[in-house]
């Protein structure tokens, strides 16, 4: 019985060691290269948030999304759609570049033109090689800023999408080109199972 029990308090030691000093990494070893096209809300309404959302761009998307090797086309949605920043990722280094020019974006537009930089983003995305990933992301004070694009022509981009709600501002995650994507994969798929 005793010999029973040393072998249970062993093997409950080996078991808080290993977990203790041999912890566990995990790291995304994406190799896919990714097309980020970001569209910033520049009207005046997220003027008083737009130090909380480009932290949060800076944060989540460009320190741990975007890779060496990946692209991110930046436009702010004022009065009218403006490509600010385009460029690939060459080196990690390249990410600070990225940083002050969000840092800088001005937001005094009295209207967002989401709808001329979705159009631009979807027309790149739609110029995307199939061995890269395009990924649209829009940011935006209130969903009352999106009314003209959901309402208007535009609607059609909006077809598949995410929306991510912050205290003060959200992001939709916007795929205007996804649907051949999900036609070949349905097509594959289906071809797979004859």
């Amino acid at each position: 019985m005793a010999m029973k029990s040393n072998i249970i308090r062993f093997l409950l030691i080996l078991i808080v060691l290993v977990t203790f000093l041999f912890p566990l990494y995990a790291e995304d070893k994406r190799t896919i290269p990714v097309d980020m096209y970001l569209i910033i809300d520049g009207s005046s309404s997220i003027q008083s948030f737009k130090s909380d959302a480009v932290k949060w761009i800076n944060e989540r998307v460009v320190d741990r999304i975007l890779i060496e090797g990946d692209k991110i086309t930046i436009w702010t949605a004022g009065d009218n759609a403006q490509l600010i920043y385009s460029d690939t990722i060459v080196t990690s280094a390249g990410k600070a570049g990225i940083k002050d020019k969000l840092n800088t974006i001005t937001t005094s537009g009295k209207t967002a033109d989401f709808t001329g930089a979705l159009r631009e983003a979807a027309s790149r995305a739609s110029q995307t090689s199939r061995d890269r990933l395009a990924v649209t992301m829009l940011i935006t004070a209130s969903a009352e800023g999106l009314e003209p694009a959901l309402t208007g022509s535009a609607q059609g981009l909006f077809r598949w999408f995410r929306s991510e709600k912050y205290e003060r501002w959200q992001v939709l995650i916007v795929a205007p080109d996804i649907g051949r994507n999900v036609q070949q994969s349905a097509v594959a798929y289906m071809s797979s199972r004859r």
